[in-house]
């Protein structure tokens, strides 16, 4: 019975139900594809970072996880002091670049044979390595992505380049350039954003870093395994907190509609909600009936919005190909429970108010 009624009431308005339905369907997609976006930048970062093939990530002290906020340098002589360590086979100094003119772009200035060593080389697509100050190697998916090929100029940092290279993607960054030139172009000559360092046995990596911060106390020294994991929102907790901001408007938009929606649902069926309590409906009756068909909107909302939250990321990464946008099972379980919750809220004045109605009043209402 509660079904029919509930199915009858939701075809009786369709326009207030259809506004219903894609309110909590933009909660949805903005809890799953803004968390998606940040998530997937994040686990992408990471894992193209781990992709250079290095065992450990040595960095300034006082320095982000993201390399693209982090502005700290070290003396590259301290390499020779890492050298001296046992077990160290190659080690390869970085000079980080931010690119923010088309978006957050990283960019390495690195020294080819010690990058290589470290990374046992790229894998080329077309094109060579950088020979003069103002040639950048790029990867395959910045090149899709700005629709550039070897021989095309590119401006970075306002300094124009011209593409000799494309690479296979997952070496750290997406262009490379010198290390010189990264240098010059810092203010930060002699100096390194960080080191990549290969050990001759992979198994030492926690002995090595125990030796790295006893000869290099303060500098943060982390295992390139690891640094994926640590890019996620659960170790970082700036991330964590937009995330649960962005959470929190969702939320309060979904209870609002829902509000609104049954607030109105209620005074539009005061007549008819007389007529049952009049046949000896009781107020738990009606309550649970405003409850059963807040939830039903929320759930096919929350559907409606799951759909379209993948939908728009295939959207966005076929358009944006450097983007990315990881929706997982986890956040997808957590979004239909913050639509059902927002109904559950949103709900809660409007069915008590509407079990508190008067049988006889109710019946006299125009």
């Amino acid at each position: 019975m509660n079904k029919q009624m509930i199915i009858a009431g939701l075809k009786a308005r369709p326009v207030r139900t259809t506004v219903s339905l894609l309110a909590v369907a933009l909660e949805v997609v903005l809890i799953l594809v803004v968390v998606g976006l940040t998530s997937g930048i994040s686990d992408e970062t990471g894992r193209r970072t781990e992709g250079v093939g290095a065992d450990i990530l040595l960095q300034p002290p006082n320095s982000s996880l993201f390399l693209a906020l982090s502005n700290t340098t070290m003396p590259i002589v301290l390499r020779e002091r890492l050298r001296e360590l046992p077990g160290i086979k190659a080690i390869t100094p970085v000079q980080t670049l931010v690119n923010s003119s088309a978006g957050l772009e990283i960019i390495y200035g690195i020294e080819p044979d010690t990058f290589d060593a470290v990374s046992n080389g790229f894998i080329w697509h077309k094109g060579r390595l950088f020979n003069a100050p103002d040639e950048v190697v790029v990867d395959d998916i910045y090149a899709k992505a700005k629709g550039v090929t070897v021989g095309d100029t590119v401006e970075l940092v306002n300094h124009k380049f011209k593409v000799c290279g494309i690479v296979e993607h997952g070496k750290g960054a997406r262009l490379f350039i010198s290390l010189k030139m990264a240098q010059e172009m810092t203010g930060q000559t002699g100096k390194a954003s960080l080191f990549f360092i290969k050990l001759t046995d992979p198994d030492r990596v926690e002995t090595a870093i125990a030796e790295i911060k006893r000869l290099l106390e303060g500098y943060g020294v982390i295992p390139l395994r690891e640094y994926a994991r640590l890019m996620m929102s659960n170790s970082m907790p700036a991330l964590d907190a937009f995330i649960s901001s962005v959470v929190f408007i969702a939320l309060c938009i979904g209870v609002l509609v829902i509000f609104l929606s049954m607030y109105t649902t209620i005074t539009e069926r005061t007549r008819e909600i007389g007529i049952l309590r009049s046949l000896g409906a009781s107020k738990t009756f009606i309550v649970t009936l405003i409850f059963e068909e807040s939830a039903a909107v929320c759930l096919a909302g929350a559907l409606i919005g799951i759909g379209s939250s993948f939908l728009i990321a295939r959207i966005i990464m076929a358009v944006f190909p450097t983007l990315t946008i990881l929706i997982t099972p986890d956040w997808i379980t957590r979004a239909v429970i913050f639509a059902v919750l927002s109904g559950i809220i949103g709900s809660l004045y409007p069915s008590l108010k509407a079990a508190q109605q008067d049988p006889v009043e109710a019946l006299a209402y125009e």
